[in-house]
């Protein structure tokens, strides 16, 4: 099978997966973010801070958004430590942030061991204008490698700015992200390699590296997500389109 996924905290899950076994840690995991006070951010779900009031969805909320921003870093230090422990050398990581987190994603990586070498861009062109402000229309990706970067590893020429909306027709996530750019950041992975998202969600980067050719090891808290992932990663194995799978997260 080329894709696992596991059910439960992440942490506990990562800490079964063996030294030096997967090539890539691309991950979207909860921000945290979403208000400018302390009780804005931990005192709202995940739909309150992220889904507009006139959104055409009911979607499930998710785990892991209300930790304030000392123990978001501590925690996110912890992952990203172990995710480092597993990744081999000259592996690579991407995080996606907010612009409320990423200095504390940069710090994060950082701690944890990795190498940060840069952040990339998604530009959303479908995001909501904002009166009397500069509109908030990109989420950001921080990347970093597990020592010097091997380019005769994997030879490949990636931009450094995604442009594409969040899916509508078919949305199964919150926080969905356009599988056209996740099938993009996967090939930072080797083909065959191992493409490991401790915050699986819907599914959508597990299904980028399927159609990109790569290996994949998920996580997931929450059970309802974990089905929607399940289903998705198994119609990314047995059809060409993915139209049952829906849009991606």
């Amino acid at each position: 099978m080329p894709y696992t996924l596991h059910r439960g905290d992440a942490l506990t899950a990562l800490a079964g997966i063996p030294d030096n076994s997967v090539d890539a840690v691309i991950t979207d995991p909860p921000y945290n973010s979403g208000g400018r006070t302390s009780s804005e951010r931990t005192g709202r779900s995940a739909r309150a801070k992220y889904t507009s009031a006139d959104a055409e969805h009911d979607l499930a909320n998710f785990p892991g958004e209300n930790r304030d921003q000392r123990s978001y870093g501590f925690w996110l230090t912890l992952l990203l430590t172990e995710s480092y422990r597993a990744t081999v050398e000259s592996g690579t990581a991407l995080v996606f942030t907010d612009w409320r987190q990423l200095p504390t994603t940069t710090d994060a990586m950082q701690a944890a061991g990795w190498t940060w070498r840069g952040i990339a861009s998604w530009h959303k062109p479908v995001s909501r204008p904002q009166k009397g402000r500069l509109k908030q229309s990109c989420e950001y990706i921080v990347w970093g490698t597990k020592g010097p970067v091997d380019a005769n590893r994997n030879p490949v020429y990636l931009p450094g700015l995604y442009t594409a909306s969040q899916p509508r027709k078919g949305r199964v996530h919150i926080t969905q992200k356009p599988v056209e750019v996740m099938q993009e950041l996967v090939k930072i992975c080797p083909p065959g390699g191992t493409v490991l998202d401790p915050f699986t969600g819907s599914g959508t980067t597990g299904v980028a590296a399927l159609r990109e050719g790569r290996q994949f090891i998920g996580v997931e808290l929450s059970a309802h997500y974990a089905d929607i992932a399940e289903a998705r990663l198994h119609n990314a194995l047995t059809q060409d389109d993915f139209e049952l799978a829906g849009p991606e997260e």
